[in-house]
C-alpha cells in the first residue's frame, strides 16, 4: 500500500495539481485584493456604497441597548438572517470572475500569437521531404 501511494503522489498529473493550487491560492489573494483596493473603490465612487454586509432581518426579540449592527445582533445572540452579506460576497464573486475572464483571455491571446510564430511539427516535417525530394 505505501508503494502504491508512493507512486500515486510523485506522478505528474498529482504534482502538477498540487502546484496549481499553491499558484491558484496565491492568485486569488491577489485577485482579492484587486477587486477590494481598486475596483471596488472605483465602483464605489460611481454607484454608491456597495457594501451590503450589514443589511440584515432580525429573526428574534432584539434586547434593549443592542446596536443596529450585525455584529451586535450577534454579539447578543439574536438569530439573523444575513441577506446582505450574501448579496456582497456575490457582487465580489461577479466581478472576480469577470477579472479572471479578462486575464484568461489575454493569456490566450498571448499565447495564440506564440504558437503562431512558431512553426507547427507536421510543418517542419513536410519541409524536411520537401527539401530531400529536391535533392
Amino acid at each position: 500500500m505505501l508503494k502504491e501511494f508512493k507512486a500515486f503522489a510523485v506522478k505528474g498529473n498529482v504534482i502538477d495539481l498540487a502546484v496549481g493550487v499553491i499558484i491558484g491560492a496565491a492568485f486569488g489573494k491577489i485577485v482579492d485584493s484587486a477587486v477590494n483596493d481598486l475596483i471596488m473603490p472605483i465602483v464605489a465612487a460611481f454607484i454608491g456604497h456597495l457594501d451590503f454586509s450589514n443589511f440584515f432581518l432580525a429573526l428574534g426579540k432584539v434586547p434593549e441597548g443592542t446596536g443596529a449592527t450585525l455584529d451586535a445582533m450577534k454579539k447578543a445572540g439574536v438569530p439573523v438572517f444575513a441577506y446582505g452579506n450574501f448579496i456582497t460576497v456575490a457582487v465580489n464573486f461577479v466581478i472576480l470572475a469577470f477579472i479572471i475572464f479578462l486575464m484568461i483571455k489575454q493569456i490566450n491571446r498571448i499565447k495564440g500569437t506564440a504558437e503562431e510564430a512558431a512553426p507547427k511539427e507536421e510543418v517542419l516535417l513536410l519541409r524536411d521531404i520537401r527539401d530531400s525530394l529536391k535533392k
